[in-house]
């Protein structure tokens, strides 16, 4: 049987899982004294759970990033205290493994600004 209503409650219940993981991340990586994940300014960008609450995938973005490979080991490294700290925040059955993935689509739209800003086009002339 099918049951739009517990569907949707369900998918705002795991929308609001994913915007307290990405509150609690936000706040511990920037305790990470580890170099190799110290390289720039790290924001959460999003947050994509598994209905079963067993894995979540974390979206990065890095400004300023010197070694991306550095960095996702440093992460690895990490996650486990990251994880931890989930756990002793939020009041989850599970506490998910966290996976991580750079967002490069800050990056991606400020490149786009540059080559646009730097396009030269002729001003038409108004008669």
């Amino acid at each position: 049987m099918n049951r739009p209503g517990v569907v949707a409650m369900l998918s705002n219940k795991i929308q609001r899982i994913n915007e307290d993981i990405q509150r609690v991340l936000s706040v511990h990586l920037r305790n990470i004294k580890d170099p190799r994940v110290k390289q720039g300014m790290i924001s959460v960008t999003k947050v994509d759970t598994t209905g079963d609450l067993r894995y979540a995938k974390v979206f990065l973005s890095v400004y300023d990033l010197e070694s991306e490979k550095e960095f996702m080991k440093g992460l690895k490294s990490a996650s486990g205290y990251l994880r931890h700290e989930l756990g002793q925040s939020l009041n989850l059955r599970y506490t998910p493994e966290l996976q991580f993935e750079l967002d490069k689509s800050i990056e991606h739209g400020a490149r786009i600004t540059s080559i646009l800003n730097d396009l030269e086009i002729p001003e038409e002339n108004q008669e």
